[in-house]
């Protein structure tokens, strides 16, 4: 068995590991880079790698930085076979079309400008065509703790990561060669809506992911009544509440506790709760047909007839007109729209009409990269840019950090050491995390691999 690194190695995105054994080419993941416009030309690099070499695609979940250059292998020679649970081919479709979509958009934008400056035309990394296509390669939906047989005495398990629907970390085992787990993005312990990570049994090495193995995360409990104190404070002075939201888990969770605050008496019963993401609530309709991924108060909750993302002033708004009707909304209501970090998307739109009032707040539940609107609100800009006018930041901003769907240090050293592997190697994490989680495993022997570099097991 040999594992070769091609994405994810000493940072964060980009998810993409290649193993060789019993005769296979066998890839772990295809993400995108994410963070600036710099990692244009990265994503539409070489992979390091003949796509048309590969047999397998092994998918652990469906965010953009494990999946999203799928569509640029299938162009690029990959005719092999795509495994993924089952909700995790259903979320990468939603991910896949809309992270196309937005490149065709932005090429046509820089084409324009390029036709002006007598330039060559731009081009999409992929188009939804492509993404379509990329989408035909899915075949068999793995189930969690069932063997899948990948050639002739390779067998692989997938088991539940706890991190998004659908999320998995997988083990392959060659018979009388060894066994490798491949972690990809583990959860946080604790969470409403899905399981606890499941740590697949002991294998001789691990690939791991190590997002936040330098810090342990804010509690969850006190962030949901900071999460309530927010609006309820916000109603109280008459305006409305702004949450920028990912798609897919956190617009779920905070629907979750919403309908919980509603039940609880938190929040007011009528309280008009606007999703105005079409890819949330896709997403949304997602999670509502693969309860098996749930934690057993969610499935009990399915099973009485109860749904945990349902209250009662809740309205999905998929048509842009309206999203746009909600501007004229003065007060009184709780508005979440992507994307995430304010660098694009309905949210935009919702702060130039609700920054500069001092009545309303914009609530932050999720990560927010240097660079992005959503830090520069955070770290206290007094004005922002928006559609070519100067907005005053008058509204209050809130910043809750207890919401992250990643493991901390903690949690990942308990997940390693149920496992007991004799090797370790840190994949997808800063160098200087990757430093300190290493000191902390003295039981294994421990690499970080450099892009390109490749390991005999």
């Amino acid at each position: 068995m040999k594992i070769s690194f091609h994405g994810a190695d000493r940072e964060v995105t980009g998810s993409c590991h290649l193993l060789e054994a019993a005769g296979k080419r066998i890839l772990i993941d295809c993400g995108m880079y994410q963070g600036s416009r710099e990692l244009d030309a990265e994503n539409a690099g070489d992979f390091g790698f003949d796509p048309a070499s590969i047999d397998l695609l092994l998918l652990t979940h469906a965010h953009l930085d494990h999946c999203g250059r799928i569509p640029l292998l299938v162009e690029r020679g990959f005719a092999g076979e795509i495994v993924a649970t089952a909700a995790t081919r259903e979320l990468a479709r939603l991910v896949l079309l809309d992270a196309a979509h937005l490149q065709e958009e932005e090429a046509e934008r820089r084409q324009r400008h390029a036709v002006r400056r007598g330039e060559s035309a731009a081009r999409p990394l992929y188009t939804m065509l492509d993404a379509l296509a990329a989408m035909d390669r899915f075949g068999r939906s793995a189930r969690y703790g069932e063997p899948l047989t990948l050639a002739r005495g390779l067998e692989a398990a997938f088991h539940d990561a706890g991190h998004i629907l659908g999320s998995a970390s997988v083990r392959i085992e060659q018979h009388g060669a060894g066994s490798v787990i491949f972690s990809g993005d583990l959860g946080n312990s604790g969470r409403p809506i899905l399981r606890e990570p499941q740590p697949p049994p002991h294998a001789d090495a691990v690939v791991m992911e190590t997002t936040y193995g330098d810090r342990l995360h804010k509690p969850l409990a006190p962030s949901v009544q900071e999460l309530y104190g927010a609006i309820a404070d916000t109603l109280a002075r008459g305006g409305n509440v702004v949450i920028p939201t990912f798609a897919l888990e956190r617009a779920q969770e905070i629907l979750y506790y919403l309908r919980a605050g509603v039940e609880s008496g938190r929040l007011p019963r009528a309280l008009p709760v606007f999703l105005d993401s079409p890819m949330a609530i896709s997403a949304t309709e997602v999670f509502r047909r693969h309860p098996e991924c749930y934690a057993s108060e969610q499935l009990a909750l399915f099973a009485g007839g109860g749904d945990p993302f349902s209250l009662p002033g809740l309205r999905f708004t998929r048509e842009a007109g309206e999203s746009m009707a909600l501007n004229r909304l003065r007060g009184g209501a709780v508005i979440m729209a992507g994307s995430g970090m304010c660098t694009g998307g309905r949210v935009r739109h919702h702060l130039r009409h609700n920054l500069g009032r001092e009545e309303c707040s914009v609530v932050f539940v999720g990560y927010a990269a240097a660079g992005t609107l959503a830090r520069i609100l955070i770290d206290g800009a007094r004005t922002v840019r928006l559609f070519g006018e100067e907005i005053p930041v008058r509204a209050r901003l809130h910043t809750i950090n207890g919401f992250s769907a990643h493991a901390d240090r903690r949690e990942l050293l308990a997940w390693h050491a149920a496992i007991r592997p004799g090797r370790t190697i840190l994949v997808h994490g800063d160098e200087q995390v990757m430093a300190q989680f290493a000191a902390a495993l003295p039981g294994s022997r421990v690499h970080m691999p450099a892009r390109g570099e490749a390991i005999a097991l």
